[in-house]
């Protein structure tokens, strides 16, 4: 059984609370490595932590707004001009993941949309419920509760014998009961400390349902202002930008 390695490459909200990076989460089978959400400042943090672009096979976004899909793009500029790659990179997340993406690109950077691309690019629609091999892993998508009018998923994943959660953004479900059960680590966003946002997660929710989490380790993500001001009341763990787990 190996291990896995984390690295929290953004662990705030959409509005860069507390000068927080926006959702993303590196992670290392060795040299295989993965993401967890890609939010716009994802590269910038990779470079900063000297992170090498060049190990990265595959990304897997939750949803499709922006703070969780908008540094693909960049990531694309990347291997178009200072890091050539041979190998596809493996793109992959709930329906429509193709066409936002695409989108965003060109909209970005439509003179370089224009250009061939000196890379491939492997989209993958995943479909709820089912497991998928995405290169060295098996990844589980599963439906949680943030916006009505296009999917949103947590994500079970296994690989070199271990099992990662990760809730993506989400009010509570029981999906998140599902995601936790038998993972060696949970990333969990926790918005807000006690105010209710219908589409995200609050720590006194949370914290309530926290024994029915059958994870070896639960880390906090995504954290709004509110939780900032609160986290030395909060025994749980939370996540901070920078921070290295070994699971």
């Amino acid at each position: 059984m190996g291990t896995l390695d984390v690295v929290v490459l953004g662990c705030g909200d959409a509005f860069g609370s507390g000068g927080r990076n926006q959702a993303s989460f590196l992670v290392s089978l060795r040299p295989w490595s993965f993401l967890f959400d890609c939010g716009a400042t994802t590269l910038t943090t990779m470079k900063r932590y000297s992170i090498h672009p060049r190990n990265l096979e595959l990304v897997l976004v939750s949803h499709l707004h922006g703070d969780h899909m908008g540094g693909v793009p960049f990531l694309f500029l990347e291997y178009q001009f200072q890091t050539p790659r041979e190998q596809p990179l493996l793109v992959a997340g709930p329906p429509g993941i193709q066409e936002a993406i695409e989108g965003l690109f060109k909209l970005l950077y439509p003179d370089v949309a224009k250009m061939e691309r000196k890379f491939k690019v492997e989209y993958v629609e995943l479909a709820e419920g089912q497991w998928q091999r995405l290169g060295a892993v098996d990844v589980l998508p599963v439906q949680v509760l943030h916006m009505p009018h296009f999917p949103s998923y947590g994500y079970k994943v296994r690989g070199a014998g271990r099992t990662l959660a990760y809730s993506g953004d989400t009010a509570w479900t029981e999906a998140l009961v599902e995601l936790a059960e038998e993972a060696d680590l949970f990333i969990c966003e926790c918005y807000q400390y006690e105010n209710l946002v219908p589409i995200h997660l609050s720590y006194a929710t949370l914290a309530a349902n926290r024994p029915r989490l059958n994870c070896k380790r639960l880390l906090l993500t995504h954290l709004g202002e509110g939780m900032l001001t609160k986290l030395d009341r909060i025994p749980i763990e939370a996540a901070r930008d920078g921070m290295r787990l070994e699971v």
